[in-house]
């Protein structure tokens, strides 16, 4: 089943930015602009997750959690709070309310899918992908294992996240710029052509028995995980 994440943010640019990354994280998302609009959306149909903004017209965030957590059906929604309040004490206020975790903004989309996968895999185990298959490749993401054709294939952590994002996406073509803010992050300088060197040492470790090669170059255009592979 796919989680369905309800992304409560009133700034234009950021509801498009989480609604754009979580969709291609594979998630299924709807967006509120405000505290009451997302309190008659839960009612309409409950998410599987909220992702909340504090600072809301309307309704703030922190009332909208209360109010979730108040109520016997809407109990128990997982809800990570977002929010430029960095302060020790509005953190307490935030998690007392009923907030499952708490992340300050400006943040990488990196990191809040990180955060998405571990509250989900707390909360609602059933709902976290901790296994990703493609082909004969297999991803633990709890263990940190790859197996390809049963045999365990040792990456190191930069390369695990390529070939996890790269499976998340068969057969869709990225740019090294589009590999770099997935997997490095955005706010992170590094030059285009490491993405080049991670993809060589990935390559290898998947090919080491000489099977065929899973990760296909497109020429001035980037990589691809094969889907015939």
């Amino acid at each position: 089943m796919t989680p369905f994440i309800l992304a409560v943010e009133d700034e234009d640019a950021l509801s498009t930015l989480l609604s754009y990354n979580l969709e291609k994280e594979g998630y299924k998302v709807a967006v509120a602009a405000d505290g009451e609009e997302a309190l008659l959306m839960v009612d309409e149909r409950q998410p599987d997750l909220i992702v909340l903004d504090w600072m809301l017209p309307k309704v703030s965030g922190i009332e909208v959690c209360r109010r979730l957590r108040n109520r016997a059906e809407t109990r128990n929604i997982p809800i990570i709070m977002v929010t430029a309040r960095g302060e020790e004490s509005d953190r307490i206020r935030g998690l007392d309310t009923g907030a499952d975790d708490y992340i300050t903004k400006p943040f990488s989309m990196t990191e809040l899918t990180a955060r998405i996968r571990a509250v989900l895999r707390r909360i609602r185990p059933g709902l976290a992908e901790d296994l990703v298959r493609h082909g004969d490749i297999t991803i633990d993401r709890v263990a940190h294992r790859v197996k390809r054709e049963g045999k365990e294939i040792h990456l190191g952590p930069t390369e695990f996240r390529l070939l996890d994002y790269l499976m998340q996406h068969p057969g869709r073509v990225f740019s090294r710029e589009q590999l770099l803010d997935a997997v490095w992050g955005s706010d992170v300088y590094v030059e285009a052509r490491t993405v080049d060197v991670h993809i060589g040492r990935l390559r290898k470790a998947l090919n080491q028995d000489e099977g065929s090669d899973p990760i296909r170059t497109v020429r001035s255009a980037g990589y691809a995980l094969d889907v015939d592979a």
